[in-house]
């Protein structure tokens, strides 16, 4: 197979940095391209001796001017306390960092693909969430710079197609969790971990009744690439996310089990527009791309538990 250029914007966060890995294992050349807001060279900095990686710090809000077959576009903060800390920011990276990535696909003729996410449904009243359901959105809460900006992001990649026939794969992500999760990103996975190690009370925000669905990062990432690498004409939207589905209570419960921690868990009241079921239908993907996760939850904490402990010791 000939090796792809490919660019990957946010290239050094969470999942840009085990994309980057599993491209280059496959004998591509790799562009991580990353402005640092969110990501942290830690994740890359065993890539940078690599012949067939480059590293680019450049912000997606501006034009990119580079020759390349594929584009995976992850950048944007994926979570609350990053996305709500500068949310004009948040929308800009969605929207105008949308626009330069499908103008660089337009004028190159790459195929580039859309790491939307599971919160374009909002707060859902269909559960599970297929693809054909649209949504229950808040557009102007404290949430809305990333669910609309994503929103708005799958309605540019579709104009695109529609308008000069951009080739387009459009990835909505459901919560995904492993090594190199950043400590203090307030997601639920590297929440409940760090405040076991430190022996510090968990924190529920509600009751703990409000469910999600936990995908591992490798599985996650197969499932990217087979999107991008599958038919021309399939563009998506797309679920890609584990199924199963656990409470944030029981994953409480098993994390201060799996750590033998001896954390209580405390109650606060639960953010505005938080979303109380989160859980995808990936009959789709099962059928465009043959994917489905392997990875149990048990399966998975286990590395990400062991990453966390090696920051925290190191």
């Amino acid at each position: 197979m000939i090796p792809k250029r490919i660019l990957i914007t946010g290239g050094a966060g969470f999942l840009g940095s085990h994309l980057s890995e599993r491209l280059l294992d496959e004998g591509n050349d790799v562009l991580c391209v990353d402005n640092f807001y969110t990501s942290t060279r830690r994740n890359i900095v065993h890539l940078l001796q690599h012949p067939n990686f480059e590293l680019m710090r450049h912000d997606v809000t501006f034009p990119l001017y580079v020759e390349i077959d594929q584009i995976y576009n992850l950048a944007c903060p994926a979570s609350p306390i990053h996305y709500q800390r500068d949310p004009v920011q948040t929308t800009k990276t969605s929207v105008h960092g949308a626009i330069n990535m499908l103008g660089l696909a337009k004028r190159t003729g790459a195929t580039i693909l859309q790491a939307s996410t599971s919160e374009v449904y909002g707060d859902p009243e269909v559960h599970p969430q297929t693809e054909d359901y649209w949504g229950s959105v808040n557009p102007i809460g404290i949430r809305s710079c990333y669910d609309e900006g994503k929103r708005c992001a799958e309605t540019l990649f579709f104009d695109y197609r529609r308008q000069h026939n951009t080739r387009i794969k459009v990835a909505r992500i459901f919560n995904t969790y492993g090594p190199k999760m950043l400590p203090d990103d307030g997601r639920v996975v590297s929440n409940f971990i760090m405040q076991a190690l430190q022996g510090k009370d968990i924190t529920i925000y509600g009751d703990g009744s409000q469910s999600r669905s936990f995908c591992y990062v490798d599985d996650l990432v197969e499932g990217l690439i087979r999107l991008m690498n599958s038919k021309q004409e399939f563009t998506g939207p797309i679920n890609l996310g584990n199924p199963h589905e656990f409470t944030i209570k029981a994953l409480a419960e098993k994390i201060i089990k799996m750590l033998d921690s001896n954390s209580k868990i405390v109650y606060q009241s639960l953010p505005q527009d938080d979303p109380a079921q989160r859980k995808p239908d990936i009959t789709l993907a099962e059928a465009e791309l043959r994917w489905n996760p392997k990875t149990t939850l048990n399966e998975g904490l286990i590395p990400t538990i062991e990453y966390f402990e090696s920051l925290a010791s190191g």
